[in-house]
């Protein structure tokens, strides 16, 4: 007894080492990077100093400005389609019965943990199939000479994108969904308001941290992402995308500005996405539903 007691106080004290040494393996990398994009030498792997030259360097180059406008257009543009389509889809659900919605939350799930190249791949042949149907259509129906013809570019990106955020989206408003207090509803209705003016004043007022928490995760993801861009770029360049091609030609410090800044703005999204996630949490744990106007008015209508 006294030896099975030793051997679990040896394992309960193994275990935070071990966590130890797998945030130390998984962030001394990103420090390494962060503390050499400062460095005022030409060699990635000799430190000469601190300057801010290659950050200056690297965002006066018209080739990243144009990329990262790119990608800033890209994860603005997929996170807004996330947001008001993964709402939607989320309310829309309830409406479903309970095998169809839990059939519907198994897709959803399955469409955050598939791979994600195969996600891109997939989404590479969907384009370019739609795209092989589309184009005469448009050639044959279009008044003009030169028609509008569809194919992989910024367009696609941002679908591609969306794909990944509508789910993310969903998943967050259907656990929010989940956690709201039916009687806010049910008020609702004895009032005689219409569906329409219950979800405006009701339903998304309640929702509003996980929509702007989605919103931010899904521009994170959208920013960093280079699988799936890769794949339905076309002839678009993403930061992500060029900082692969520049690693490509040999390391600079220009390169280790590149990703620290990438790094910083994840960082920045997530945490506000965990701020606007947790200060609803946190005061719907100390208070409790505010339904009092709704309880007043009904007091004020009698039975």
């Amino acid at each position: 007894m006294i030896q099975r007691l030793k051997h679990i106080d040896f394992i309960d004290r193994l275990l935070p080492a071990y966590a130890a040494l797998m945030f130390l393996f998984l962030f001394v990398p990103i420090v390494v990077v962060i503390v050499f994009s400062f460095n005022a030498g030409r060699h990635v792997t000799q430190f000469e100093g601190l300057s801010l030259t290659w950050y200056a360097q690297a965002w006066t180059d018209p080739f990243i400005l144009a990329a990262l406008r790119n990608s800033l257009e890209i994860s603005l543009a997929s996170a807004t389609i996330a947001a008001i389509l993964g709402t939607a889809a989320a309310i829309g659900v309830t409406g479903l019965r309970p095998r169809a919605q839990r059939a519907v939350e198994m897709l959803t799930y399955v469409a955050v943990i598939i791979p994600a190249i195969v996600l891109g791949i997939s989404l590479l042949l969907a384009f370019v199939t739609f795209a092989d149907w589309l184009n005469p259509w448009l050639a044959y129906l279009w008044p003009g000479e030169d028609p509008p013809e569809f194919g992989l570019g910024k367009l696609s990106v941002i679908a591609g994108e969306s794909v990944f955020g509508i789910a993310l989206v969903m998943i967050l408003v259907r656990t929010r969904l989940s956690q709201m207090d039916a009687s806010l509803h049910n008020a609702s209705a004895d009032l005689y308001a219409t569906p329409f003016r219950t979800l405006i004043q009701v339903t998304l007022p309640q929702l509003s941290s996980a929509i702007v928490g989605g919103f931010l995760l899904a521009f994170t993801f959208a920013f960093d992402d280079f699988i799936i861009a890769f794949f339905t770029r076309g002839q678009s360049q993403t930061l992500p995308i060029l900082l692969f091609s520049s690693i490509r030609r040999g390391v600079s410090p220009a390169i280790n500005a590149i990703a620290s800044v990438l790094v910083l703005v994840a960082v920045v999204m997530l945490l506000l996405a965990l701020f606007v996630l947790t200060r609803r949490s946190g005061r719907r744990r100390f208070s409790q539903p505010r339904t009092e106007p709704f309880d007043a008015a009904l007091d004020r209508t009698g039975p």
